[in-house]
């Protein structure tokens, strides 16, 4: 990745196809990216977990969040938007987890841990995390993109939780009327670090309710959960339409068997009318996870390294494709949020 200078938008000419500047709303320092030509805009918080928390076409909005704008998040922080999730998405089944063949426990008193309906530990440490640097804003005729990174190893209290030293570097990068959001993790630590990353994105499509929308999921597995919502090791065949009427169905699965395009991207997507959202996972993120619940006006549509509580599945032998990141090593990949007609 590389590092580039601090640029706004007011140094660029009026014409300017793209445009990237920080800006201040509600007391909250974000970063606007803005391809002026397609009437696309993208909000993103580095203060508050490095969120890029809004994103619209043409003024309408395509992320669901439950709060009004960045100050309500701050004052009553929720989940919206495109959280990111490490360095565990979705539950773990004890407040423990294993790492080459060692054990190593959650301390509950250090008081960053967020739980589930069941009391299990869920989304990682870094949900609304203040510890994001903003190290680069930048905008010329091809791209609007900005750069966050955030230093794991220099907090005592999530190096608690997390033993393994490493550093996280995000990059938003508006272009080609698509969002692609670029991870890549630095290993400082001694020993293999475990990875199981994600994105918690929600997604509406303005130009119909819910119960028009059509999804389509390309995988050819269906991860057996038990009713707590945590894999049992079992998978059973996915067997979806192409087309999925989203009328009438509460969604909350882990997919895995994604099918891909020849570039390695995993396309999913949601339809209302005529608008469509896709998103495109890179090849590193192994696994999907779909939420859509009844009687809400959104789907997540979740990009995943591993299956929810993979650290531990790892151990028990019912999870082999768990990824590592080698001492010194790195890891990276993308995945791209894309709205069509509008």
């Amino acid at each position: 990745m590389r590092m580039f200078l601090i640029v706004v938008a007011a140094g660029f000419a009026a014409a300017a196809t793209y445009t990237a500047e920080r800006v201040e709303i509600e007391g909250v320092q974000l970063v606007r990216l803005a391809d002026v030509s397609r009437g696309i805009e993208v909000l993103i918080a580095p203060s508050l977990g490095n969120n890029a928390w809004r994103m619209t076409v043409k003024g309408q909005d395509i992320l669901w969040a439950p709060f009004s704008g960045p100050g309500s998040l701050k004052a009553r922080p929720a989940l919206g938007g495109n959280p990111f999730l490490a360095p565990w998405a979705n539950r773990l089944d004890q407040d423990a987890f294993f790492a080459n063949g060692k054990k190593y426990l959650l301390n509950p008193e250090l008081g960053n841990l967020r739980r589930d309906q069941n009391g299990r530990p869920i989304h990682g440490l870094l949900v609304f995390s203040s510890a994001w640097e903003l190290v680069g804003v930048e905008a010329n005729e091809q791209v609007a993109e900005t750069a966050s990174r955030l230093e794991f190893y220099r907090y005592p209290d999530l190096m608690a939780q997390f033993p393994f030293a490493h550093v996280i570097w995000m990059t938003h990068r508006l272009r080609n009327g698509e969002l692609e959001i670029e991870t890549r993790i630095e290993n400082l630590a001694r020993e293999p670090m475990p990875l199981a990353i994600g994105f918690h994105t929600y997604y509406r499509v303005p130009d119909a309710p819910r119960d028009e929308w059509t999804v389509h999921v390309p995988a050819r597995e269906r991860v057996v959960l038990s009713p707590q919502l945590l894999p049992t090791g079992e998978r059973q065949a996915a067997e979806l339409p192409g087309a999925l009427a989203l009328a009438g169905l509460h969604l909350d699965d882990v997919f895995t068997g994604l099918v891909r395009d020849p570039t390695g991207k995993a396309h999913f997507w949601v339809r209302g009318r005529k608008q469509r959202i896709s998103v495109l996972f890179g090849p590193k993120f192994h696994v999907g996870v779909v939420f859509a619940p009844k009687g809400r006006d959104f789907i997540c549509f979740e990009p995943m390294t591993g299956v929810t509580n993979a650290f531990n599945l790892a151990h028990a032998g019912l999870y082999p494709e768990l990824q590592i990141v080698p001492p010194g090593g790195q890891w990276q990949e993308s995945f791209w949020i894309r709205p069509e007609g509008f």
